[in-house]
């Protein structure tokens, strides 16, 4: 029997409602977290990194995967003082190498993390799910921020249907569009101001996709021999959305953005985080397939669905419904644990995070992280886990 894929759930430290006790009560084993207080660019102190792991420790679990060493600015944007971000980006991971934490999940995303327009989407069963408006954020784009160029991004229709959605939501709806649209990274409630965002637009004005790009490769050349000699298996995730929002380049959204990632610079410490909720936003990507090709570079792994729908929007769905077939994703995932065992690598039990649960029961009275409910994330490990059981018990009845 092939190792079980660790699971692992996310946990924003002591503040977080979601306590280590409750996620030990939901059967994970390991914590995905971050020093989510220490500023984007410093370095994580040694001292504060060995005791969050010993309060993990203490609760019975293991910090499993860092998520996230998050990447300054000026690295994206190719800015005089990058060379010294990169240094301290490499001296965070000799530090966590040090305290036996060997893998770091990032995302190369400009200036906004994962962007949803409705973070309580109403379900049929009145629960609630993050939600991803297209015709919401072009109305945000085109007549709340006024982007410089933002017509040029939507055809006439798309720019009606935004004026129309703009004119029928009242005043503390367009408050809250603007709220979740610029919310600051996971883990802290910091929000942008409609002016800092677009001072933070500026500094891409002159950055598109290659460029971008190119700016990825040139950290990826600079941090992973450092990441090969301390042991560190580094793994991007995909833009969320997984194409251009708000003027700003995606790079990391399709399986060939993947594949020129991994050839960057060729190593095992250069890989992947394979989020099926990001890369299923799109139509056009082979999950499984993507799997299939590219899975010895997974690293690890956030298992969650999402219902695409025609105008390009999209909403977080039942972590086995959805427009994935999680099935199929599971089985080529365990296929790929098998050809690891054959293969005699130690990285076989990959860790796996349910993602971006519902508000489900008991989740509404507690002010968790949006997506990051209890109740919601434990339907959809024990989903995860039942399924994985499953085609893993199949397989091997079958040999």
């Amino acid at each position: 029997m092939v190792n079980n894929l660790e699971q692992t759930f996310r946990w924003f430290g002591p503040a977080d409602p979601v306590t280590l006790t409750a996620i030990s009560q939901s059967g994970a084993t390991g914590i995905v977290t971050a020093l989510y207080h220490i500023p984007v660019g410093q370095v994580w102190p040694m001292d504060e990194i060995l005791e969050c792991k010993s309060i993990i420790e203490a609760a019975g679990l293991r910090w499993s995967v860092v998520e996230s060493v998050n990447i300054h600015e000026s690295i994206r944007t190719a800015s005089a003082d990058r060379d010294l971000y990169i240094e301290n980006y490499i001296a965070t991971l000799n530090n966590l190498a040090k305290a036996g934490i060997s893998i770091v999940c990032y995302n190369f995303m400009p200036v906004l993390d994962w962007t949803r327009t409705d973070l309580n989407y109403v379900l049929p069963n009145k629960g609630t799910a993050l939600r991803y408006d297209a015709k919401a954020l072009a109305a945000f784009d085109l007549y709340i921020l006024e982007r410089s160029g933002a017509f040029e991004d939507y055809n006439y229709d798309q720019q009606k249907v935004a004026k129309a959605y703009l004119d029928n939501i009242t005043a503390d709806e367009r408050t809250q569009l603007i709220n979740n649209l610029m919310a600051g990274l996971p883990g802290t409630d910091d929000t942008f101001t409609i002016a800092e965002f677009k001072e933070h637009l500026k500094r891409y004005a002159d950055i598109d996709a290659t460029v971008l790009k190119n700016n990825l490769a040139y950290f990826l050349q600079g941090i992973i021999p450092s990441a090969e000699k301390a042991g560190v298996k580094m793994c991007i995730h995909p833009d969320d959305p997984p194409f251009p929002i708000l003027g700003l380049p995606r790079v990391v959204s399709t399986e060939k953005d993947l594949a020129d990632l991994v050839n960057f610079y060729p190593s095992a410490s250069n890989g992947i985080t394979f989020c099926t909720g990001s890369l299923g936003a799109r139509s056009d990507n082979d999950l499984p397939g993507i799997v299939e090709r590219l899975g010895e570079h997974i690293h690890f792994l956030h298992l969650r669905n999402v219902q695409r729908e025609a105008d390009g929007s999209f909403y977080e769905a039942e972590h086995l419904g959805g427009s994935t077939d999680m099935y199929a994703v599971m089985k080529n995932i365990v296929l790929e644990q098998q050809k690891r065992l054959a293969d005699g690598r130690e990285d076989i039990a990959i860790p796996m995070r349910p993602d971006h649960g519902h508000k489900l029961l008991d989740d509404f009275n507690h002010k968790t992280y949006h997506g990051y409910s209890a109740i919601g994330r434990l339907k959809g490990l024990a989903e995860l886990r039942g399924l994985e059981m499953g085609i893993k018990r199949s397989l091997a009845d079958k040999e």
